[in-house]
């Protein structure tokens, strides 16, 4: 792991600590529906990755999208909803760790959730100028594919997927900067 990454990490857990953010207590979702404060981290050793269920959907242009039809790249997936006022704060980071990744091959693909209509998810993506596809989600049924990473409530979170198709990393909750998404994809494609 990249001393950047484990900095960075470190850094995100003790101020999660000193805020009271997280998934319990006065710290969790509240009645919001999202997870509060800097992302949490969590780097997966290679021997404890598991691949998620398949996740496959219709996106907000209406087209069909499936993550296997991404297999033997690296896949960053982000669980977004427009209502969310910190996936509105993270969306410039990813949209511009996309373009920067793009030439390495790493896909982004968006699980747009809990919106409810395409028009409001349509709306974030010209406004942010996101440059993949989300799969239309509102029920949030895709989250499940990612059992036991995140939980309905993980909103936003971002999930990195290893090139034979397990899960890497992810991080439950706004994304502390665009560097740490870069590296947690590097780490992820070694």
């Amino acid at each position: 792991m990249s001393r950047r990454l484990i900095v960075s990490a470190a850094l995100t857990a003790v101020a999660l600590t000193a805020s009271g953010c997280g998934f319990g207590g006065a710290g969790g979702t509240g009645d919001k529906g999202y997870i509060d404060g800097e992302g949490v981290i969590t780097v997966l050793p290679v021997h404890d990755r598991k691949a998620p269920a398949n996740v496959e959907g219709e996106t907000l242009e209406g087209d069909q999208l499936s993550l296997s039809s991404y297999a033997g790249k690296v896949v960053v997936v982000n669980v977004w909803g427009s209502w969310c006022p910190p996936c509105r704060a993270e969306a410039d980071d990813l949209a511009a760790a996309s373009r920067e990744l793009a030439a390495d091959g790493v896909v982004f693909v968006g699980i747009n959730t809990r919106d409810a209509s395409r028009d409001n998810g349509l709306s974030f993506q010209r406004t942010y100028d996101v440059p993949y596809p989300s799969i239309y989600d509102p029920s949030g049924r895709n989250l499940l594919a990612f059992r036991g990473t995140l939980t309905p409530n993980s909103i936003p979170s971002t999930v990195i997927i290893d090139k034979q198709g397990r899960v890497a990393a992810s991080v439950l909750g706004e994304l502390s900067s665009k560097t740490t998404l870069v590296d947690l994809v590097e780490d992820a494609s070694k």
